[in-house]
């Protein structure tokens, strides 16, 4: 079996199912109708976000991301927006998690990250987010995030590098790891080379994942970068060495 073939049989066996009848949609069909209590009067949209969107979902990770979008009208403040839907969540036993910009919780075995963002005007689709590890705020355009990771043409090696994350219990926040891949892989041709590409983004890792500076497609002063500590960043370099002198896929990502 080469390269190409193990990795493909590992993405094809880590498939998120989400049509009808699945434990994802089971979860929105619940979860969503809950949060818009929640938003009452100043809910602006809701709806699936993040990696199931984008097509770069892997099974073991979060199951399905929610956005839900804030009219700019709310009295309360983003920190205080925050703490209040993980008090909704708390109250509901959905055992909440505070994240960085997100809430994860579970509903019956799925993982959902809640992500509660205010927009900021009529006229534009850029939000406004809490960020609970720096105890500040960002500005970002959710749909902006979508469309560059779907249309990046590395969904496959994404959903690789995803899934070596997992099997090596390493924090490395999704959209920092897919604008991560698309940086690595940039110029390579696209729909070919899977296992190839997958060493060079590992090989990216582990020499310039220290000093790259991520920037947020949708807001150039929101680095991405800075969403990991500098420890945080040895600690996945140092696993994408270990990886690369690893001598068989199995090793690496399962």
């Amino acid at each position: 079996m080469s390269g190409d073939q193990y990795i493909a049989g590992v993405l094809a066996s880590r498939l998120v199912p989400t049509g009808a009848g699945s434990a994802v949609a089971s979860a929105l069909d619940e979860v969503i109708p809950s949060l818009k209590l929640w938003a009452n009067q100043y809910l602006n949209s809701i709806g699936p976000s993040g990696s199931r969107v984008k097509g770069t979902a892997v099974a073991g990770g979060t199951d399905v991301d929610v956005f839900i979008s804030i009219k700019n009208s709310v009295p309360e403040d983003l920190e205080g927006i925050y703490e209040s839907l993980y008090k909704w969540a708390e109250k509901r036993f959905w055992i909440p998690r505070r994240q960085n910009v997100s809430i994860g919780i579970s509903w019956l075995g799925t993982k959902v990250d809640l992500v509660p963002g205010r927009i900021q005007g009529n006229l534009t689709t850029d939000h406004s987010l809490w960020k609970n590890k720096q105890q500040t705020w960002t500005q970002t355009n959710i749909t902006t995030h979508i469309n560059t990771v779907r249309n990046s043409g590395r969904v496959s090696e994404i959903r690789a590098l995803k899934t070596w994350r997992q099997c090596h219990n390493l924090d490395f926040p999704s959209f920092y790891l897919e604008l991560t891949v698309i940086d690595a892989l940039w110029g390579k041709p696209k729909g070919v080379n899977l296992a190839a590409n997958v060493s060079t983004c590992l090989d990216y890792v582990r020499d310039n994942l220290e000093t790259a500076c991520v920037i947020d497609p949708a807001n150039t002063n929101n680095v991405i970068s800075d969403d990991l500590t500098a420890m945080e960043k040895k600690t996945i370099a140092e696993q994408a060495g270990k990886s690369r002198k690893e001598p068989y896929w199995k090793q690496v990502l399962w």
